[in-house]
């Protein structure tokens, strides 16, 4: 097979490209090198009269340096074609998919409407996405108990592992701070009216019915909700879930399962936790800053604090697991491609989560005032 080359050679405001021998696929990267340095102008004449075989990738590439140079804008003519040449020439410029042009947004009050109903729409689609996951779940679980040899216990205890024990220390010095500020604060306030003895009320409703289980389901959903979307999503671009169903396994069951489990058994235990350290932070403060012994706040403690503030706060706690869970894993579901996109829906994930948490601990306040409780 007989070479290529190139000759290129300029005229007043032009320039000539000469091509000859072989501008077949196999020659192409030979071509390449002297193509890319083709030189613009007003005027450029591709002069082919020299070929001796095209094919489709000599003639792509091209049609390829036309766009190019007529982008850059010169006026390209392509000369010497046989009728053959020509002919294909034409078929392959036929081809080749029109360039599609950057639609600009509509900008002003039209694209903040736009904007708005995007974003309405995207959250009305992940509503319903969610939904259907939670079905899902739902019904594995339900199966998974009807059939317990299902569930994978060495995972359960694992992520139990992970999402209990190994949270203690974070869940612990958040609620024993949240208590010595309740009390600082409530202090300071309190101590203007006389009735500083009331902040061991303050203390004990705040922390047993809101921010004891509250905070520690946003620091779980931050801490373990981020870890489940980041774990599953790795799988996910690994190809693991897919050799999973190959294999006949369930990633419901396999990956999402343990871990809502974990969080139903582990969520109330943290709470419980937090309870304690905030209210041994609360005591501390308490006898530190307006001189309430442990004795008497304990004793203050149990003559005004009901069982149903403790209970409130219990009764949240599986709904607050359960939610955390379940975005954790829909949102590791979703990762597709690329690094990015864990990343993306890790975040996502964890600001998901927490919304979520504060939108249902608003409901169960509201439900629980219209109560009575």
């Amino acid at each position: 097979m007989s070479g290529v080359s190139v000759d290129m050679r300029r005229e007043g405001d032009g320039a000539v490209l000469s091509i000859a021998g072989q501008v077949v696929m196999a020659t192409l990267h030979v071509l390449e090198p002297s193509l890319s340095k083709a030189p613009s102008g007003a005027r450029v004449v591709i002069d082919l009269s020299r070929v001796d075989t095209l094919d489709t990738g000599g003639a792509w590439r091209i049609l390829q340096l036309q766009a190019k140079l007529e982008a850059e804008g010169s006026r390209v003519q392509i000369v010497g074609l046989d009728p053959h040449e020509a002919e294909l020439l034409e078929t392959v410029a036929r081809g080749l998919p029109a360039a599609e042009g950057i639609e600009e947004p509509p900008g002003g009050f039209v694209g903040w409407v736009a904007g708005v109903g995007e974003k309405v729409a995207d959250i009305a689609r992940t509503s319903i996405e969610i939904l259907g996951f939670i079905g899902l779940v739902l019904a594995r679980a339900v199966n998974t108990l009807i059939r317990p040899s299902r569930l994978r216990g060495t995972a359960l205890v694992h992520h139990m592992q992970e999402v209990g024990f190994n949270a203690v220390p974070i869940v612990s010095l958040m609620a024993f701070l949240i208590g010595v500020v309740l009390a600082f604060q409530g202090s300071v306030q309190l101590r203007q009216f006389g009735a500083e003895v009331f902040v061991v009320n303050l203390i004990a409703i705040s922390v047993l019915r809101e921010l004891g289980i509250l905070l520690t389901a946003i620091i779980v959903a931050g801490r373990s909700g981020s870890a489940f979307t980041a774990a599953i999503g790795s799988m996910k671009i690994r190809e693991e879930i897919d050799a999973m169903r190959t294999l006949g396994l369930d990633p419901i069951e396999v990956l999402v399962l343990p871990r809502v489990f974990a969080l139903l058994f582990m969520l109330p235990v943290l709470g419980f936790i937090a309870n304690v350290m905030g209210l041994l932070g609360g005591g501390l403060m308490s006898w530190i800053e307006l001189g309430v012994s442990p004795g008497m706040f304990i004793a203050r403690l149990y003559e005004t604090t009901d069982i149903w503030h403790l209970g409130v706060g219990f009764i949240k706690a599986p709904f607050f697991a359960f939610i955390i869970g379940v975005i954790g894993c829909y949102e590791g579901l979703k990762v597709e491609g690329s690094a990015e996109s864990v990343g993306r829906l890790t975040t996502a994930s964890v600001v998901l989560s927490i919304f979520s948490v504060i939108v249902v601990d608003a409901i169960f306040s509201v439900f629980f005032a219209e109560i009575g409780v």
